[in-house]
């Protein structure tokens, strides 16, 4: 098989599907982010947010804490190290798919 078909083969599908990549780019560029902001940047509804942020967590790309501001309940989220290196290894992969010369 040509290495460029080999590399998208094996991208992370975690982090290849759309709405995880932007929460994990926002992520790696803020650090951290309140649910409410993710939820405005990325135009995902409040489930739809939720399913991939419970995904991304499953795998250990996110950490989540949730807390209270008084009464008012806040999540906030953080890339990790693990995301973080899932993230680089996914924009490595294409990139080498997307420049390889045949």
């Amino acid at each position: 098989m040509r290495a460029d078909l080999e590399d998208l083969l094996n991208l992370d599908r975690l982090v290849h599907e759309p709405a995880r990549l932007v929460i994990l780019t926002v992520l790696a560029e803020a650090g951290g982010v309140e649910f409410r902001f993710l939820e405005n940047i990325s135009g995902l509804t409040k489930g739809n947010l939720s399913s991939h942020i419970s995904r991304l967590e499953e795998a250990g790309y996110l950490e989540v804490e949730k807390s209270f501001r008084g009464k008012i309940p806040s999540t906030f989220l953080r890339i990790t190290s693990r995301g973080r290196s899932a993230l680089k290894s996914y924009r490595d992969n294409l990139k080498r798919a997307l420049h390889r010369k045949s």
